[in-house]
This record gives structure tokens, C-alpha cells and sequence, in this order.
């Protein structure tokens, strides 16, 4: 809940560029049936949000339209912001629901980062947080279901830069012949599993998220091990979590 009231002048002028993104062009008029907002008012607004770039007046008597100032306002929204928007909702449905804690990852050159938890909604997290962790495309089932489910091309790249590197996690990287095998079996799957031996007080079981037919993110969820074996979060919750990523999917391409 908010602290304080919101601000009506920051409002309306929210209202007017939402009314003129409407449609090309927009008289003082139509704006006025639109926001309902006095004409008065909806003019020392559009001559403000004028001066700011933002609006321009039309060669039409009482017209206006967007000026392409506004696309500033979009420039820091990128991929990583729409992905959580998207996720956040369903995944701490989810959680609600399996009590297990949920991360969405994204990639982040050699690894993959995540952006996004459910653990303050899960009573079963052994971790505090896990926001900004970065995880092995090897070893980490974040991670493989990115490098399984990429594109050819940038798989084989980030094949090359993984060869080099220090991390013990991303030593399978070093057989090649071995690690496409283990990943041309996650994408049979539909799943990816956290490889052997990485911290096994834990397991994860990963989707991917896609965006049209490019993976965008990969989002997993995280069992204590003496509680649930690999085999059984997969019989358990596979399907639960290829629901959320489909969900997810959807609400992206309605962003």
C-alpha cells in the first residue's frame, strides 16, 4: 500500500501521452472525452508535455500527436524488465502453491544471472536470496536449458568462450563431444537438471521460456535433496513448471 496519495497532476499527464498513444492524431476534444480531464487543464498539460519533447501540435487547428521524445521514456525497458514483469505474478502463484522456491534466469555472456525469485513466498528455501547469482551454463540447471535450447550458432559460441574457462563448474565444457550429448538429450527432454556433484545438499529442475522461437530466459525450481529425488520433482512438478513457462510465454507477447 502506498504511502502517500498519488500525485492528480502526475496522473493526468500519465492519462493524456496513454490517450495519444491511441491514435495518430488527437483533438483537444477527443482528449477531452478520452481522460475526461477540463480543457483548461488538458492544454497547460500538452503545452508542458510540448516543452518536454514529448507532444508536438499538429499542422490541424487543436490537434495533437506524440513527438518521438517519447521514446525516451522507453529506452531503459529492455529485455531482462520484461521478462520479470511477466514472470513475477504466475511464479509467486506457483510457489504458493508447491511451497518450492522459483528463479527466473536470463543469460549474461558465459553464465546466466537471476533476475527474478519466489524464495521471500517459499517456506522451503535454504537460501536467503539468490537475486543477481550468477550460474554455470554447464553445470547449473538454469544455465543448461539456456545452452541446450539457444540457437546453433550462439550455442557455438558460447561453446568457445566456456573451453576457456577457470570455473571448476564449467569443466564438462572441455569435452565437447560429451557436453552436446547431454544437452541434445535436455532438449529431447524438455527439461535440464543440475549436473552430478554440484551442490547436492540441492537439486533443479529447469524449462526454458521462449519468446516466439528464441529462448529468452530459463526459469527453474529448487528442492532440498533429502526431501525429493531428482526423479521425483521431475514426475512431480515437469509439468506444473512447463505450464508457468507457456504462461509466461503468453503474457511476454502481450506486453
Amino acid at each position: 500500500m502506498a504511502s502517500f496519495a498519488p500525485i492528480r497532476s502526475v496522473e493526468r499527464a500519465l492519462e493524456v501521452l496513454l490517450a495519444l498513444n491511441r491514435s495518430p492524431v488527437s483533438s483537444l476534444d477527443t482528449l477531452h472525452q478520452q481522460t475526461g480531464i477540463p480543457k483548461p487543464t488538458l492544454v497547460r498539460l500538452l503545452e508542458t508535455l510540448q516543452h518536454k519533447g514529448l507532444v508536438v501540435r499538429a499542422p490541424q487547428y487543436g490537434a495533437y500527436t506524440l513527438a518521438s521524445g517519447v521514446k525516451q521514456l522507453s529506452a531503459g525497458y529492455h529485455g531482462e524488465p520484461r521478462i520479470v514483469e511477466a514472470a513475477a505474478a504466475p511464479a509467486n502463484a506457483l510457489t504458493r502453491k508447491i511451497k518450492w522456491p522459483l528463479a527466473v534466469a536470463v543469460p549474461d555472456y558465459d553464465a546466466v544471472v537471476v533476475r527474478y525469485s519466489t524464495i521471500p513466498d517459499s517456506p522451503l528455501s535454504l537460501l536467503h536470496s539468490t537475486i543477481n547469482m550468477r550460474l554455470s551454463l554447464v553445470g547449473r540447471a538454469l544455465g543448461r536449458a539456456y545452452l541446450a535450447f539457444c540457437g546453433r550458432e550462439e550455442r557455438r559460441a558460447l561453446l568457445d568462450i566456456l573451453r576457456l574457462s577457470s570455473n571448476e563448474e564449467d569443466a564438462m565444457a572441455q569435452d565437447r563431444p560429451a557436453l552436446l550429448t547431454a544437452l541434445r538429450k535436455i532438449r529431447q527432454q524438455g527439461y535440464a537438471l543440475r549436473a552430478p556433484g554440484i551442490r547436492p545438499v540441492s537439486g533443479t529442475l529447469a524449462v526454458p521460456v521462449m519468446e516466439g522461437q528464441r529462448v529468452v530466459a530459463t526459469i527453474g525450481m529448487t528442492w532440498i535433496a533429502s526431501a525429493v529425488s531428482n526423479e521425483q520433482a521431475v514426475e512431480r512438478y515437469l509439468e506444473p513448471l512447463q505450464g508457468l513457462s507457456r504462461l509466461i510465454s503468453t503474457r511476454l507477447a502481450n506486453l
